[in-house]
């Protein structure tokens, strides 16, 4: 007969006590998956924030008082703050904690949400998170070393405390917190911090295991939004030129029009032709003419307005759509641009004098000159025409 010893029957758990436990993990692993199934739901890239934040924050998911979100930029190696859902503040929690027992929210409730917290002017926390950017040095503090070294930190001592960079624990009112990265296969791509500022309860081992789990899921999710988003772009995008293509413009310029006819506005469409540029290509070569291309498009770029949409409308056309604007400040973007590209080729000594490049527009005004969009096209495409006709390098209204 086997005899246990009492020091090893300290450690053999009981039939109630193992049930206890199947159970936790049962009501663990429905939480993950339920909140994994939200996540997948939208590949829109701020919904994802969202939703991931919601369930760190909410009672129904894991608890904490409040989740943040950093996305690592690697073209400028810094950290930046994306999204902070939870009180600024204690004072802030129980305003946030009573609504959800009067308004008995469930956490689908609260992810339905997600257009009314875009344009809540009250949510303090998220616009001080966005205002933040960490330079990746390991002397920035927690939040890039947790990027640097691909590790979570604990903060809840004094010692550990004085590792985090001071501007940032007072622009956030932390004081006890969680960091964990945010991992790919083969890359980090950002850091959850998730602290109990109000409520004051300790972040437990238990808190931590599902914190990394559930680190791994959301660390996909975004992963999964960036790459919809990088093909929805490409899809959008002229290969050449890296400007809007024509067939994103059809539904951005209704979309305008809407918003212009909605605010009684107006709206401003340029079609751009580069002049003999058969004869430029037939000369320089495809190689060249392609060049020539992307030139045009970048000084239309760099003259336009910020709000402006430029596209490339066809192979040496393009498209300008502007909103709120009269044909007098039209006129004078337009001369602009034609000036701009004039002068481009014109002191460009490695051009043969014979096959220089400028550029002819045409110009329509909504609602002046069309109420609808097919006629605003026709109206601006007649005005180029014109402008062609009348002698080429020249703006037509």
């Amino acid at each position: 007969m086997t005899v246990i010893s009492k020091r090893t029957r300290k450690n053999v758990l009981t039939k109630v006590e193992l049930e206890g436990l199947f159970k936790k993990a049962r009501k663990e692993l429905a939480m993950l998956s339920e909140i994994t199934n939200a996540m997948m739901r939208s590949l829109e890239l701020d919904q994802v924030f969202y939703t991931i934040l919601t369930a760190l924050t909410f009672r129904e998911g894991l608890g904490f008082d409040r989740a943040i979100l950093f996305l690592v930029n690697e073209e400028k190696q810094i950290l930046e703050g994306k999204m902070g859902i939870g009180p600024h503040s204690a004072e802030e929690a129980d305003k946030v904690w009573n609504r959800v027992d009067d308004e008995r929210l469930t956490l689908d409730k609260l992810l339905t949400e997600y257009d009314k917290f875009k344009t809540d002017p009250e949510s303090k926390l998220n616009s001080v998170v966005k205002s933040i950017t960490i330079p990746l040095q390991e002397d920035m503090g927690i939040l890039a070393l947790t990027i640097l070294e691909g590790m979570p930190f604990e903060i809840n001592s004094e010692e550990a405390k004085s590792r985090v960079n001071d501007e940032i624990k007072q622009l956030l009112n932390m004081d006890l917190f969680v960091t964990v990265p945010l991992k790919t296969k083969d890359r980090t791509l950002g850091v959850i911090l998730v602290d109990n500022i109000s409520s004051g309860k300790l972040i437990t081992n238990d808190n931590m295991r599902i914190l990394f789990m559930f680190a791994d899921h959301a660390a996909l999710a975004i992963e999964n939004s960036r790459l919809y988003e990088k093909t929805v772009h490409l899809s959008q995008t002229d290969w050449l030129t890296g400007l809007w293509n024509a067939r994103y413009l059809n539904s951005v310029l209704g979309k305008k029009l809407e918003k212009a006819e909605k605010e009684e506005g107006s709206l401003g469409l340029l079609l751009i032709d580069i002049d003999n540029f058969k004869r430029y290509n037939d000369t320089l070569g495809h190689q060249e003419g392609d060049k020539a291309i992307k030139r045009v498009a970048q000084l239309l770029t760099r003259h336009s307005r910020s709000s402006d949409f430029v596209c490339r409308y066809g192979g040496e056309e393009f498209c300008i759509v502007m909103d709120r604007i009269d044909k007098t400040q039209a006129r004078i973007i337009a001369e602009r641009f034609r000036s701009e590209v004039e002068n481009s080729f014109k002191h460009d000594d490695s051009i043969p004098g014979e096959v220089k490049l400028t550029i002819s527009l045409g110009l329509a005004i909504f609602p002046v000159d069309a109420a609808r969009k097919e006629t605003l096209i026709s109206k601006a495409d007649q005005a180029l025409y014109r402008a062609k006709k009348a002698g080429k390098n020249r703006t037509s209204i």
